[in-house]
Order: C-alpha cells, then sequence, then structure tokens
C-alpha cells in the first residue's frame, strides 16, 4: 500500500493568478507579482531538487516567463495551480488544497487606527483582565513588537494587530504576560472572531528585554473550522493514520489528525525526514514550512528568502531519496508572498505542483482542489470533495 506526503511551502507563488487585479498591496494591484521568479531575477536561485521535478518549467506556464537559473529539464511531473477562494490568505489555500474552497467572504479589518471595533476592543480587555490593548492597527509582528513591547511590558496590556488577511494576531511576553494566559485569551475570544468570519485568532508568544524581543516557538492559530470534511478526515475516517507537520493542526482544527508536530522550519524539516521512516503503508503526511513567509515574504527579503529555498531544495533532495516505492509526494505553496513587491501582505498568485513518484510529465494547468483528488486516489480512500485527481 502507498503513502503520500504533501508539502506546503508557505508562499512560494509563481506568478500568473487570473484575478491579481482584484487585489492589492496597499493601493497596488498585484498584477505581475511573482515569488520565484523575481527572486531568482533579483537575488539568483539555485535549487537543482525543485527545478528537476518541474518549478522553472511550472514559473513558466503560470507567467509566461522561464526564470534565470530555472532550466532544468523536469524529471517530476509538474503544474500550475489557481485557486478560486477569494483570500489569498493561509487558511483559504490550505483548506482549497484540502479539498474545500472557503464558501464566504472573509472578514478583514480596516486599515485605520484605531482598527479594531469598540465592542471588540472591550470584549478582548474584559477577557484578558486589562484596562486596554495596544497595536489595534495593521502591523508587521516583529516590528510592533519593537513599537509596543516596552509599553507591554509597562501595563501588561496585550498586543494586538491585523493585516490585509483575515486575522487578528496578539502578542504577549511569555514570562511577565504568561504563555498559558496568552492562549486562554485566544481560546476565549476566537468564537468571537469566528462568528465575525475572521479566519484565525493567532497566539503570538514573545521573550526578551527592550531591544532585543524575540517571537517564540509556541505560537498557536485559533482557526475557523472547515465547512465540509477534508482530505484529513477522508485519510482518517478510511482508517489511516494523518500525520500533520507545523501549523497544519491549527488550520484545520485538528479535525482528522492523529499526530501533530510543530516546531520551526529545521525542526519541521527533521520531522519530515523522521516520518519518511515511521510512516506506515497508507499513511497521509501533510506538513506546511512557514518561514518562507514570515521572516523572508512579509519582510520584503528576496535575499533570505532565496537562501531558504535552497536549504529547503537540498533537504529535499533527501527527502527523496528515502521515499519507498509506489510512495507520492507533493511539493506546492498556499499563496504568494513576492518579497520585491510594495507593501508587506501576501500577493495573489498561483503556485506549483511538483510531483514525485508518477514519472516526468506535464499536468497542465489544475486547480487547488485537484491536490485532494489526487491523494484521494493515490491512497484508494473515499473522497466525496472538489477537484479531479491528476494521477
Amino acid at each position: 500500500m502507498a503513502r503520500a506526503f504533501l508539502i506546503v511551502i508557505d508562499s512560494v507563488g509563481i506568478g500568473g493568478a487570473p484575478d491579481a487585479a482584484e487585489f492589492f498591496n496597499g493601493e497596488v494591484p498585484d498584477t505581475g507579482a511573482n515569488t520565484v521568479g523575481h527572486i531568482a531575477q533579483t537575488a539568483g536561485l539555485s535549487v537543482p531538487t525543485l527545478d528537476g521535478l518541474g518549478l522553472g518549467a511550472a514559473v513558466a506556464l503560470a507567467s509566461g516567463d522561464r526564470p534565470p537559473g530555472l532550466d532544468a529539464a523536469p524529471t517530476g511531473a509538474w503544474g500550475a495551480a489557481t485557486e478560486v477562494s477569494r483570500g489569498k490568505d493561509t487558511p483559504s489555500g490550505h483548506w482549497e488544497l484540502g479539498g474545500v474552497p472557503v464558501p464566504w467572504e472573509w472578514h478583514t479589518f480596516p486599515d485605520t487606527n484605531p482598527a479594531f471595533p469598540p465592542e471588540l476592543t472591550a470584549q478582548i480587555c474584559t477577557a484578558a483582565g486589562t484596562e486596554g490593548i495596544l497595536g489595534n492597527r495593521h502591523a508587521s509582528g516583529t516590528v510592533i513588537l519593537e513599537q509596543e513591547g516596552e509599553a507591554h511590558l509597562k501595563t501588561g496590556w496585550p498586543i494586538c494587530y491585523t493585516s490585509a488577511d483575515s486575522v487578528l494576531q496578539i502578542a504577549a511576553h511569555e514570562e511577565t504576560f504568561g504563555l498559558e494566559r496568552l492562549l486562554t485569551l485566544c481560546k476565549d475570544i476566537a468564537p468571537i472572531l469566528h462568528e465575525m468570519k475572521v479566519g484565525r485568532v493567532i497566539a503570538r508568544p514573545f521573550v526578551g528585554e527592550v531591544g532585543s524581543f524575540t517571537r517564540t516557538a509556541n505560537r498557536k492559530d485559533f482557526a475557523i473550522a472547515t465547512p465540509k470534511p477534508t482530505i484529513c478526515d477522508y485519510v482518517h475516517d478510511a482508517g489511516r493514520r494523518v500525520h500533520a507537520v507545523g501549523k497544519i493542526g491549527d488550520i484545520f482544527s485538528m479535525r482528522g489528525i492523529d499526530d501533530l508536530r510543530k516546531g520551526q522550519d529545521v525542526a519541521l524539516m527533521g520531522h519530515l525526514h523522521d516520518l519518511t521512516e515511521e510512516a506506515a503503508d497508507g499513511d497521509f503526511v501533510f506538513a506546511n514550512l512557514v518561514e518562507f513567509d514570515s521572516e523572508f515574504g512579509h519582510r520584503r527579503d528576496p535575499k533570505g528568502y532565496a537562501g531558504h529555498l535552497e536549504w529547503f531544495d537540498l533537504e529535499l533532495s533527501g527527502l527523496l531519496a528515502k521515499m519507498r516505492a509506489n510512495d507520492l509526494l507533493i511539493v506546492t505553496a498556499d499563496h504568494g508572498n513576492d518579497p520585491t513587491w510594495t507593501g508587506t501582505d501576501h500577493t495573489r498568485e498561483r503556485v506549483p505542483v511538483l510531483v514525485h513518484g508518477i514519472g516526468a510529465k506535464s499536468l497542465g494547468q489544475l486547480d487547488f482542489t485537484d491536490v485532494a483528488a489526487s491523494i484521494a486516489k493515490h491512497l484508494k480512500v473515499p473522497y466525496a470533495g472538489e477537484g479531479k485527481s491528476f494521477l
């Protein structure tokens, strides 16, 4: 019996989204954004494993341009997937890869100061047991720590911020505010935000002193539940084990997940290497590697992004060497985050679908949901979600 590995390299878009003009960074539409293409052009990019699977060919298919240095003849199967959900965010991308397009418009907060309505601010204060909150605006998670961290230590008020995504993030010091207190706060207010159709409440704990604050690995996402079963549910309900690596457990509210492994990207890659040995026949491994996005995409750092892609490429070659006969491994992304683009938000792009285990061929233009349908067919589990198998 076969196994399936789905690795989402968070935000590694390849341009060409047909509706990019409808999505913006500030007042600039995402038309022409191309995460991989622009990294290759501005910082240089050496990713022979990904390119061998078909990354360069996928970028050309999605956007019409082959990036410099990505000119290998593919030995894997490759395609470009287009999203239909009306968002360029993590839950929308992952849910749709899992077979469930988002059936509603996410609620987002305006780019004003304050960003949150007074009644929501009051509810946060009640849940936190504080007289006020800090932030209350669109912000980068690392920048707002520099701006509000000292006031947080003095007042004990949580730092609350958002972005163009449907999200409320709450940062607090693990020692002075307390990690468990932060997690409880986020858990308690999450139902209020979910009722508003805000996709996630994210706990963002940090440590350190003024001038040297550092976010920790104890982040936790409290995501709204999917309205229908995903590929995780279908595999689990068929009696197979679903292994979640990274924030997959948070994104899918642990539905259909049997085994959760967390940490930063280096640790997550270690979990993936372990699972190539530990996962049994019929198992499904669903992983997300997020530092491409949080560390380099939002910070508009093409050189750092290139270096992290090259790190992943080397690790991927080791994973491929450990695949068993009949294993399926898919590398894809959930949205774009072009580090050369204006602003700091995600960018609306197509994503690559790179496949090991089915030979060398073009898969053409795909839907996000085709990934879930293909995994279900490979694992031979009943599937009633959306999408068409490319197997």
